[in-house]
């Protein structure tokens, strides 16, 4: 058994404000996001983006911000806070999901190209890219808050959380961190330049790397769903399946709808 680390969550107290490990994570993330979309901007030379990129890039964080909340309400806890609404706009007391942020983004990435006349498609793939980056350092600021532990294991890399019982659970939170993080960056950035490249062709149209990120995300969430402890208040549906292992078979079923919708729009262009 290993011993968990215990970090204090608070990096920096300044009086009444806190500077706490996971929300710095998500500063982090959201930094290296507009960082490495500024990159593949000027390497891939669409200028038009980033001119843009600054303005997409807020309206991206409220929709992670707004859909998570809403996501984490409507999902995983919906008695509670349709007796509670208020509650909802209470992010600092915790409880975001990612599924929700994820359509939140999409919803507002779509809105903002669709006003401002970018290429949505384009657009998706640039940033999809870089999600990976801040699920990573995300987890690890789950990690640092004993949140989101695993279910009890005799494994010999198991942990006792400190809010997880005396017993030692998986460390689940990093082997999320190692797929939905390291990974499946490693595997985005390796086909990243491919739309580019083969925009005459429609080999890889523009929009397949977000129907790549979908799926795969949600095969590795599905996975670690198996050892990651249930929420509480929900536990497993059927007995079988925990919600974030339905809500991945949706995911993965979105992203086969969208690499075969583009493969078919660019096929269709093809034949004019």
């Amino acid at each position: 058994m290993l011993s968990y680390p215990i970090i204090d969550p608070v990096l920096l107290s300044l009086g009444p404000v806190q500077v706490r490990w996971y929300g710095l994570m998500y500063v982090i993330g959201f930094i290296a996001a507009y960082l490495l979309v500024m990159y593949q901007a000027k390497r891939f030379g669409w200028r038009l983006m980033r001119l843009h990129l600054d303005n997409l890039h807020l309206y991206l964080i409220l929709g992670v911000v707004l859909g998570g909340r809403l996501g984490y309400a409507l999902f995983y806890n919906p008695s509670y806070y349709l007796a509670h609404p208020l509650d909802i706009a209470a992010i600092w007391t915790g409880g975001m999901s990612f599924h929700g942020g994820c359509v939140g983004a999409l919803v507002a990435g779509w809105l903002y190209c669709r006003w401002s006349g970018l290429d949505f498609w384009r657009a998706a793939d640039l940033f999809i890219v870089t999600v990976p980056i801040g699920l990573f350092f995300g987890r690890l600021g789950n990690f640092i808050n004993g949140e989101l532990y695993g279910r009890i294991t005799l494994a010999p890399w198991g942990m006792v959380f400190p809010e997880g019982g005396p017993l030692p659970r998986h460390p689940s939170q990093l082997y999320e961190a190692a797929l939905e993080g390291l990974l499946l960056f490693l595997i985005l950035w390796s086909v990243k330049a491919k739309p580019w490249q083969a925009e005459t062709s429609g080999r890889w149209p523009h929009g397949v790397i977000l129907a790549l990120f979908l799926v795969l995300y949600g095969l590795f969430r599905f996975a670690v769903e198996f050892v990651r402890e249930p929420d509480p208040q929900i536990g497993l549906i059927g007995s079988l399946r925990s919600m974030g292992q339905v809500l991945c078979l949706l995911m993965i079923g979105a992203g086969v709808v969208v690499w075969a919708g583009r493969k078919a729009a660019i096929g269709r262009k093809r034949l004019r």
